[in-house]
């Protein structure tokens, strides 16, 4: 079918979204000589240099239009003294001119730049660009670098300030086949079918964000593609994917990978915005951008799928980062960044096992289910470490690689964890306990190069595709081997490294303390995941924090049932035992397997995490005489990562009489923060929230206060009873999140007082999400979370006292304190776990008289009191509620719904 040609028009009145405004008909001359007409969105034409501190030149992709940049033009021209936006429809799409001929990528590029010189742009201009459209306007920005002889910022009319991209294409293998889906959509006899004849290319793509697209959007997407022949340009764009070595568009394809290698090595600032969930440009295209423009900002969008412009947060997150990278770029200190001295994660191990009195002395022990124990003596681990260094080099690991270890706390890891360290790879650690999809996530988003696990890992990264080559972890079978993929062994890459060693090979140089150490994944109780990079210095510094914090050290056996601080052991010279459990689930740990690793090591400290407390104590009646005294010796018992209710505490220390249970409060963006003890909570009496007590060494505590809407500012306090979110501050905070760069611009956003700016450097805040306040005492008090803040018609609630009233009451064991409805009418709700008679097996609403003994506790007047069999909560802790999750599942039961599953 030969193609139409139709003329330029405007949209129609009534598009969702569109300022009509916006909407202009531009004539310019494209790479044939021949002046077309283009249909562009221009949020101020008629600017002056004065009126704008620059322009965006928005360029869409397949098979959308300039419609897809609708929320950022409008975000940006709210701004005084904004963006100018500028997004194009590429002719042959959207409501350009249909030229009735074929344009191949070259060709774009060059129509682009005819477009750009006919509107006169001049000054800052950032080149913004989605799917094939990245490519596009990558390509011209690489042209006007090259026209001004590679220098940023400097020489022509235009200024090329900075480049976005979206979902979209640096280079692609000459070898490889169509990307992601266009596989199928390339087959011979399709393309035109699904392309052009129908809409079902473009009713597809309409159906991947999340959320949903709603109706009047979809339409008006489809609005400039109503009939075969103006969806022509849908096909010729699939058709232009260069697939292949002598794919015409092969060339121009390079050329644009060789520009932005130029756009790089110029330093041109440059965002790259990423949905996850995109079945044509996957996790590979991104890991390319991160590889060709190290420099790069990147944040992924967690739910994310093709239309990354259509998230809720793009517009905001591109707005921001021209704010703080194109307009008030940071100055560089002249020194270069601040440097910390602190002993090397593997100094403890190296000296200990280098000494021969204490060679032979235990560095790790592990308890097994059957009773029996495998003791792992310092001389041996830290062989074992220097051969699996050794081992990993000769395997091709290099220095900023990352590396999943997916391997339980015990010897096998400690020696994998500090090996990688030593020789600079990156370790990526996530919890298993988030789940086959929230692992699955989090190892595919690190962009892991290579993959350690056990059997039951190594088959989960078959099935699910995860990235990286493999290695083996513990026993597994030779069939296994092959099947899985694996490359070698632990004990193979051992034995490799033994060899080296034996022939003379020296490691290579120490990374230094600014260089990525370790990327540490989020609980995943508060939203998807998030990864946590720490630096060298910084991983040190924490360790040494926490050595302060929970009294551990050189000679003081730690028994550990949280798998982080199983890691920790070698880092602070103690011996580190790790009961008989499954670590991912610290719930399984019994008192019998507690009391019997804290007699394998005569331990005196524990570290459970809040889920292990409660389980010890319901198993406590098993204990033998022995088992009770071994638990008797014990004088430091530490918990972390959810706050633990006094009453446990105290029935803890029933089991270890000598110990006074401390509570460190921290997150995994900064542990330890604060530091507290049953005692001190006592002492501090009853207060509004959780007291997790006073900062330790090296940390400064404020409070962001809340406004009327429920939202924490920026400006920072010290000042005691005020609410708001805590931000902590201090050298072993996060170095950054990874590949979130919006979120962690968000969290760092504060200004604080001369008084508190003095004592952290920039950079070195953290907001943490919890809300809360100090007392007269210095003592921080935790009130719950930012996002469950209860925010109805004349007041602000913070949700922990009220629970903690409720569950004063006789049969509640457990509360939520939620709100339902709009704010305007929004009415309070506590749903409980009962416990005794007032257990439930199902969800029921309370009868009258707890009801108003829980109304009377609380002080609130609560529309109702629901009893469910068990709250939803995370599975590291079991302690964190999913208060939104609650909040939206009561609002549908008392709206008359039926109750659906709660956990």
């Amino acid at each position: 079918m030969k193609n139409a040609v139709l003329p330029a028009v405007t949209p129609p009145a009534g598009l969702e979204g569109l300022d009509p405004r916006w909407s202009r008909l531009v004539e310019a001359v494209d790479h044939a000589g021949v002046t077309r007409t283009w249909h562009v969105l221009d949020t101020a034409p008629d600017a002056g240099p004065d009126d704008v501190v620059g322009t965006l030149l928005c360029v869409h992709g397949n098979p959308t239009w300039s419609y897809l940049w609708r929320g950022l033009a409008r975000a940006a021209s709210a701004v005084h003294l904004g963006w100018r936006v500028v997004a194009v429809d590429q002719l042959e799409m959207g409501f350009s001119e249909r030229t009735g001929t074929t344009r191949r990528l070259a060709d774009r590029v060059e129509d682009l730049a005819g477009l750009v010189d006919a509107l006169g742009l001049s000054g800052q201009v950032v080149a913004v660009g989605h799917d094939w459209g990245g490519l596009v306007v990558s390509g011209w920005a690489a042209g006007e670098l090259a026209r001004r002889g590679g220098r940023h910022g400097s020489g022509s009319r235009v200024r090329l300030a900075g480049l976005v991209v979206a979902n979209t294409a640096a280079s692609w293998p000459a070898g490889a086949g169509a990307p992601g889906v266009l596989k199928l959509v390339l087959r011979p006899g399709l393309l035109a079918g699904v392309t052009s004849r129908t809409d079902a290319f473009l009713r597809t793509t309409l159906v991947l964000p999340r959320p949903a697209l709603p109706a009047p959007v979809k339409a008006a997407y489809r609005s400039p593609y109503a009939h075969a022949g103006e969806r022509a340009g849908i096909e010729a764009f699939v058709a232009d994917v260069p697939v292949g070595p002598d794919h015409p568009s092969r060339a121009a394809l390079d050329a644009v990978s060789d520009g932005v290698a130029a756009i790089a090595a110029a330093g041109v600032p440059t965002f790259v915005a990423w949905g996850p969930r995109d079945p044509v440009f996957t996790e590979w295209f991104l890991r390319d951008w991160r590889a060709r423009v190290p420099h790069a900002d990147v944040h992924r969008f967690a739910t994310a799928s093709h239309l990354t412009p259509e998230d809720p947060q793009f517009a905001a997150a591109v707005l921001r980062w021209l704010d703080e990278r194109v307009l008030h770029p940071a100055p560089q200190p002249e020194d270069g960044p601040v440097e910390v001295r602190v002993p090397r994660m593997w100094a403890a191990l190296e000296e200990r096992g280098g000494d021969p009195a204490l060679a032979d002395s235990p560095a790790v022990i592990e308890m097994s289910e059957d009773g029996t124990s495998r003791s792992v003596p310092w001389g041996l681990l830290k062989r074992r470490t220097d051969e699996l260094a050794a081992g990993f080099t000769a395997m091709g690991v290099v220095a900023g690689q990352r590396v999943s270890l997916l391997v339980p706390p015990g010897a096998d890891l400690t020696a994998t964890l500090y090996a990688l360290l030593r020789i600079g790879a990156v370790a990526v650690v996530a919890d298993a306990g988030l789940g086959v999809r929230g692992l699955s996530r989090a190892v595919t988003g690190a962009g892991v190069d290579w993959v350690v696990g056990v059997s039951k890992a190594l088959a989960a990264a078959r099935v699910l595709r995860w990235p990286g080559r493999r290695i083996a972890a513990g026993e597994i079978s030779d069939a296994a081997l092959k099947v899985l993929g694996v490359e070698a062994t632990l004990l193979e890459v051992a034995r490799a490294g033994a060899h080296r060693l034996a022939a003379g090979f020296e490691l290579p140089a120490e990374p230094s303390p600014q260089a990525e150490a370790a990327v540490l994944f989020t609980s995943g109780s508060t939203g998807p995941a998030k990864g946590v990079v720490y630096t060298h210095g910084q991983l040190a510094q924490l360790a040494q924090a926490m050595g302060r914090t929970i009294r551990t050290g050189p000679g003081q056996p730690l028994v550990s049932a949280f798998a982080p601080f199983a890691l920790f052991g070698p880092a602070l010279g103690a011996t580190c035992v790790v009961p008989a459990m499954d670590v991912t689930r610290p719930a399984t740990l019994t008192a019998a397997a507690l009391a019997d690793a804290v007699a394998a090591a005569r331990a005196t400290s524990v570290f459970l995490a809040p889920a292990a407390i409660v389980n010890v104590l319901a198993t406590a009646a098993q204990l033998s005489a022995d088992q009770r005294e071994a638990l008797g010796g014990v004088d430091t018992l530490l918990s972390a990562g959810a706050p633990v209710p006094t009453p446990l505490l105290q029935r803890v220390k029933d089991l270890m009489p000598l110990a006074d249970p401390r509570t460190p409060y921290g997150a995994t963006e900064v542990l330890p923060a604060t530091d507290v003890g049953l005692s001190d909570v006592l002492a501090a009496g009853p207060g509004e929230g959780i007291c997790v007590g006073t900062p330790v060494e090296g940390v400064v505590l404020a409070i962001a206060p809340l406004d009327g809407d429920g939202h924490a500012g920026v400006d920072l306090v010290t000042t005691a009873g005020v609410v708001g979110e805590v931000v902590v501050g201090g050298e072993h905070v996060k170095d950054h999140y990874d590949q979130l760069w919006f979120t962690q611009a968000a969290s760092v956003d504060v200004r604080p007082s001369p008084t508190l700016l003095g004592q952290v450097r920039p950079g070195r805040w953290h907001r943490t999400g919890d809300v809360g306040h100090l007392d007269a005492a210095g003592r921080v008090w935790i009130e719950g979370r930012l996002a469950h803040v209860v925010v109805s018609a004349d007041e602000v609630v913070t949700p922990v006292g009220v629970e903690q009233r409720a569950e004063s009451v006789p049969g509640v064991a457990r509360a939520a304190f939620v709100g339902i409805g709009p704010r305007a009418a929004r009415q309070f709700v506590v749903v409980a776990e009962g416990e005794g008679d007032v257990a439930v097996t199902r969800t029921t609403v309370a009868d009258p008289e707890l009801s108003e003994s829980v109304r009377a506790a609380t002080g609130r007047n609560l529309v109702a009191l629901l009893l469910v069999p068990a709250l939803p909560t995370d599975v590291r802790h079991n302690s964190k509620i999913d208060r939104a999750r609650v909040g939206t599942w009561a609002e549908s039961v008392l709206a008359g719904e039926k109750a659906g599953k709660l956990t």
